[in-house]
């Protein structure tokens, strides 16, 4: 649309802008956006669930199937067995160029995809992705790919929601939040599962926890359920589990443990397979075209599903069959290993599915079997070999995805046995802390680190909350003890401060500085920096006892810079002492004093390196100013003719002759807003 044209339209509907306005900038205007989000997010979630019911019908004659093995499709019986290798050829030739042609980030399970456009794109999402994630999906899994349908919801509501923002020029902090709401919103109606559908799309997708977040979130899944339920239905999603699931005896804690530990593993392998596949179809396919990719490796797929019909599709009425004791040990075992393989080469040759149900599948079977085992083990005592299975589906899921809380209120929620919370707790647990010894990258997060993506690391904004004073700080060689405190004694500093006659320059200015602790995040340090320190604050242990550093405003950006992997380190971080409980800090920091030292041209410091300038004893450097620049006091520094040095030093008991700002005193220093700058100094 043109400028002239743009105008022309804002004149005839003067409203549309000023509706716009509205929306992007008040906080009712964002709760009105999640509003439409939840809906929105809710009947895609609903349409999305039938037109998979329509795909697989349409190629098999059911709504479900794989579940009875093999049978063949209704709809192509002169095909026989041969129709599980032609289907996922036919079906590959269908939404390989669809993929290729309209939206190629709809390729994979899509959850990456949206995390990067959170993380690094402002939340941005192109609005075809909605329309092809659902049809090539769809179409994926009817044609029996072994995936699920979380990814392709996520990243439909996420676009949706994208949409919607972009629609009305959301500022990027907002938009985040909007692509959270879609997410959650997919994920709360597909599995009749609110509070999953909010953590899912603030632990994984937002990875940042705020109360304007969590509430819009929380508005989204509500309302998303909420136009789901008529027409889905209100029972737990997993309703075909076994009823009256219970632990038995305390003691069983520890075979939940170890299983834990199985399922940790459990989901390591998977990730590494799922990856290790799609490394094996780029090194095959080579530069051969994208979009006869899925069709050509149809035929592997095919030859999967043609050995082990249970793998067509999702696969949930295989979970049902399996928790409900239909199948054999070894069987159990078979399925787990088959799902893994079969979901790895969907996404590999190019499907797009979601992972979430098959870590479902594979967690209910593994742990199945070692339910029986258990149960041949240890007798009736173990418990029934489904609470196992249960549990073990919320393990591999959190080894796997590394969302601790999703994992916990994914299970719990979709199988509405709330009874069963302090072991899946336990095994979530376990699991997380296994998967996060042995491995950095998630299920999710492993696709954009081999891109060179870090959502993790590429958020400056998060540094501000994760990092520490401490670890922004430049440590002291030796702690200094603060007055009044147990480590301090009458008498340090060589009896009372700097005096004039023994620092090698005049002494300019004086003020009491304000303390920061090393435990308070860099955004505390930082407003405390801006005002009341230009040249920096020092920074007090936990216990408020001593002075371990001095913090300035340059060593927080490189900090944060380091943390986000844009600068190599250049201290060594201080471990974490006595940080734990903050005390009140002094205010100012009581006996000593920030010491400004003109270097004059006959001063004997003048042509001398900055580390070799004999200072008065308990007088550290903490900045120079040179060449009219705030600098870090470098020992190698050659001082010139007119840098002033800052000096921590012990106060003196008569103060010394030099000025000193007025309102600097503890007593006058409450009121006082600095924004910043420093007290006008006296000229020699």
């Amino acid at each position: 649309m043109t400028a002239d044209a743009a105008r022309i339209k804002a004149r005839a509907l003067p409203w549309v802008p000023r509706t716009a306005g509205w929306l992007r900038g008040s906080r009712a205007g964002l709760l009105v956006i999640a509003v439409l989000v939840g809906v929105g997010s809710g009947l895609g979630a609903v349409a999305f669930r039938y037109l998979i019911y329509f795909f697989t019908w349409l190629a098999t004659g059911h709504a479900q199937f794989g579940q009875d093995g093999y049978v063949g499709s209704s709809h192509l019986p002169w095909l026989g067995l041969g129709f599980f290798v032609i289907i996922p050829v036919v079906g590959g030739l269908v939404y390989g160029p669809l993929i290729y042609r309209y939206a190629r980030e709809a390729r994979g399970h899509g959850v990456p995809e949206v995390m990067v456009a959170v993380a690094e794109n402002g939340g941005r999402i192109r609005p075809q992705v909605s329309v092809v994630k659902a049809v090539a999906s769809a179409i994926c899994i009817g044609v029996g790919g072994s995936v699920g349908r979380e990814g392709p919801i996520v990243q439909i509501g996420s676009a949706l929601a994208s949409t919607f923002g972009q629609w009305v020029r959301m500022p990027e902090n907002r938009m985040r939040i909007l692509v959270a709401c879609g997410a959650a919103g997919g994920i709360s109606a597909t599995f009749n599962a609110p509070i999953t559908g909010v953590f899912f799309g603030v632990e994984i997708i937002l990875r940042e926890f705020s109360v304007d977040a969590l509430f819009t979130v929380m508005l989204s899944a509500m309302l998303a359920d909420a136009v789901a339920i008529p027409i889905l239905g209100s029972r737990p999603f997993l309703s075909g589990f076994p009823p009256g699931i219970s632990l038995g005896h305390a003691r069983n804690y520890l075979l939940i443990a170890v299983l834990a530990v199985v399922a940790g593993l459990i989901g390591l392998a998977f990730k590494a397979v799922v990856y290790k596949t799609e490394d094996l179809w780029d090194l095959i396919w080579k530069n051969r075209p994208e979009w006869a990719r899925p069709a050509v490796g149809g035929v592997a797929l095919g030859l999967v599903l043609l050995a082990l019909p249970q793998m067509y599709g999702v696969g949930y009425p295989v979970i049902y069959k399996a928790v409900g004791g239909d199948y054999a040990l070894w069987f159990l075992l078979v399925l787990a290993a088959g799902k893994i393989v079969a979901c790895s080469l969907t996404l590999g040759i190019g499907g797009s599915g979601g992972v979430f149900a098959p870590s479902l599948f594979i967690g209910a079977t593994s742990g199945m079997a070692f339910g029986e085992i258990a149960g041949h083990a240890f007798g009736p005592g173990a418990g029934p070999p489904a609470l196992y299975a249960v549990v073990a589906m919320g393990a591999v899921f959190a080894s796997a995805a590394r969302a601790p809380l999703t994992s916990v209120a994914s299970v719990v929620e979709m199988t509405g046995d709330y009874a069963l919370t302090l072991p899946v707790m336990l095994a979530v647990a376990i699991a997380t802390a296994t998967s996060r010894g042995l491995s950095y990258g998630t299920i999710y997060t492993t696709k954009l680190l081999r891109r060179g993506q870090d959502v993790d690391r590429a958020a400056p904004w998060r540094a501000f909350g994760d990092l520490k004073a401490a670890d922004a700080m430049r440590p002291f060689p030796r702690p200094l003890a603060v007055v009044g405190g147990p480590g301090h004694r009458d008498g340090d500093g060589d009896g009372g401060g700097p005096g004039p006659a023994r620092l090698p320059g005049r002494v300019t200015y004086r003020r009491d500085p304000q303390a920061v602790f090393a435990a308070e995040s860099l955004a505390q340090a930082l407003r405390q920096l801006e005002s009341y320190g230009r040249d920096g604050l020092p920074v007090l242990s936990g216990d408020g006892r001593q002075v371990r550093g001095w913090i300035t405003n340059a060593s927080v950006l490189h900090a944060v810079a380091r943390e986000i992997g844009n600068a190599p380190p250049q201290a060594t971080r201080p471990g974490p002492g006595a940080d734990a409980g903050p005390a009140p800090p002094p205010t100012p920091l009581r006996g000593y004093e920030v010491v400004e030292v003109t270097i004059d041209a006959d001063s004997p410091a003048a042509g001398q390196r900055l580390g070799a300038v004999t200072w008065p004893p308990g007088c550290i450097p903490v900045s120079v100013l040179h060449d009219h620049r705030l600098r870090e006091p470098d020992p190698d520094l050659t001082l010139a003719p007119g840098d002033r040095v800052s000096l921590l030093a012990p106060e003196p008991e008569q103060t010394p002759a030099g000025p000193r700002p007025a309102g600097s005193g503890p007593e006058s220093r409450r009121g006082e807003t600095h924004n910043g700058t420093r007290p006008r100094r006296s000229e020699p």
